[in-house]
């Protein structure tokens, strides 16, 4: 088997601290600026002192966000292998560990990537198209979060505070708010656009909504975080990945807990899960008449509408993976006469 230079990596804003290492014992620590310059004179410096080839080279990091982004460019860009893992799933592997420094998190990063070597997820870059989508929803769920921090003060104190006092404060904000109406408005038809003028993505976008009680945004949520439907290709994974499948808590004869979901999920998908649930238990006929059996047999309504959200994700997955809109009264083609 061809030599395999492990090189884990801590990174910050404006820096990183790596360790490269061969067996995992022996470490050789490296430190770079968080700029592509830097980055490439760093990689060009380790080609040439240790006489690899990039080939031989596999680079793992925390998921720190934005902070990533020159780094895996330059990796991309020189067709380096690269595992982006989050730091909760490289911290459970360690076991007890005490003391931390940036240093010390580079060698044990590497140290993960030597451990799982047979088992490493390599990163892919999205497409462009799908970064720029990914880009947007974030940009109005932030618009939207900051007009409900506003809006939502000045309508609850209505009945609670001076008529003059509450006036003031809508004059204060206002045109902030009318503002931000109007950037979300203006986002929104962005993400139209953006929709549109891609077939790949209008196609998914087309057969995700038309799964009754599933929106737009989540719809185009769903296509980021699969990756188009790639990097997670099963309902189930996706309900975990979401936060909404239930797992089993008991252990022994003593402990015999409710099933449970789990909270370590994406919880914008999860809200806009929820949300979904409660439109579709109301406008979907299937499903209005699931919720209403459910609870009448003395079912939690918060377990049902959970159901309902794994359900909805059945729906989609299966839209996706057959390649066709959702049918209300499904005829399969061998019946068809």
């Amino acid at each position: 088997m061809e030599t395999v230079y492990f090189l884990g990596i801590d990174i910050a804003k404006k820096k990183f601290d790596g360790a490269l290492t061969v067996d995992g014992k022996a470490f050789h620590r490296v430190e770079s600026g968080n700029t592509a310059k830097d980055i490439k004179a760093l990689f060009k410096d380790l080609k040439k002192k240790f006489s690899i080839s990039y080939s031989q080279l596999v680079v793992c990091m925390e998921h720190t966000g934005i902070y990533c982004h020159p780094l895996l460019d330059v990796l991309t860009e020189n067709h380096i292998k690269v595992c982006v893992e989050s730091s909760i799933q490289i911290k459970r592997s360690q076991g007890m560990v005490r003391g931390k420094t940036d240093k010390i998190d580079a060698q044990r990063i590497s140290s993960y990537a030597y451990r799982n070597r047979e088992n490493l997820h390599f990163w892919t870059p999205q497409r462009l198209i799908i970064q720029k989508l990914k880009a947007m929803l974030v940009t109005r769920e932030r618009l939207i979060r900051a007009k409900t921090e506003l809006q939502v003060p000045i309508n609850e104190c209505e009945e609670f505070i001076d008529e003059s006092i509450q006036q003031m404060m809508i004059k204060a904000c206002q045109n902030t708010i009318n503002r931000l109406e109007r950037d979300i408005a203006n986002i929104e038809k962005m993400i139209d656009d953006l929709v549109k003028e891609d077939a790949q993505l209008n196609h998914q976008y087309q057969l995700a909504t038309s799964v009754t009680g599933i929106g737009k945004i989540t719809a185009l949520s769903m296509i980021v975080s699969t990756g188009e439907f790639t990097r997670i290709q099963e309902a189930k994974k996706f309900a975990c990945y979401s936060g909404v499948a239930p797992f089993e808590h008991s252990s022994g004869s003593s402990i015999r807990g409710k099933t449970r979901v789990s909270k370590m999920a994406n919880m914008t998908i999860k809200k806009l899960l929820h949300l979904c649930a409660m439109a579709a238990a109301r406008y979907d006929q299937e499903l209005q008449a699931y919720y209403q059996r459910k609870v009448s047999e003395g079912k939690n309504k918060m377990s049902v509408i959970n159901a309902v959200r794994n359900k909805l994700i059945s729906r989609v997955f299966a839209c996706i993976n057959s390649n066709r809109k959702y049918q209300k009264i499904y005829k399969h083609a061998l019946h068809e006469t």
